[in-house]
């Protein structure tokens, strides 16, 4: 029994994972942001916070999503960042 369990886990993961990226996909559609695009305002995330900090590049995830606002509720584009910080830099540049 529990070794079709495990096929049945596999099943459901990729359920999941095939689910999330469609609403990667819609919300890309909806903003009207190309890749193109995002790649440049993640060129440009990296460009200004190296100047404060050493970050991982290759840690970094930069992605758009939808979130509903505090207000009113209604579903709007978000970019959210997740940058690895490695150091500080020294504030006396």
């Amino acid at each position: 029994m529990d070794f079709l369990r495990m096929f049945n886990r596999d099943k459901e993961n990729s359920k999941n994972i095939a689910k999330e990226r469609l609403k990667l996909v819609l919300v890309h559609d909806r903003s009207d942001l190309s890749p193109k695009f995002l790649d440049m305002i993640k060129g440009d995330i990296i460009r200004v916070i190296s100047e404060y900090v050493d970050i991982d590049e290759d840690g970094l995830d930069i992605k758009l999503t939808r979130m509903k606002k505090d207000v009113n509720k209604s579903p709007v584009s978000a970019l959210v960042a997740n940058i690895p910080i490695i150091k500080v830099k020294d504030k006396n540049m």
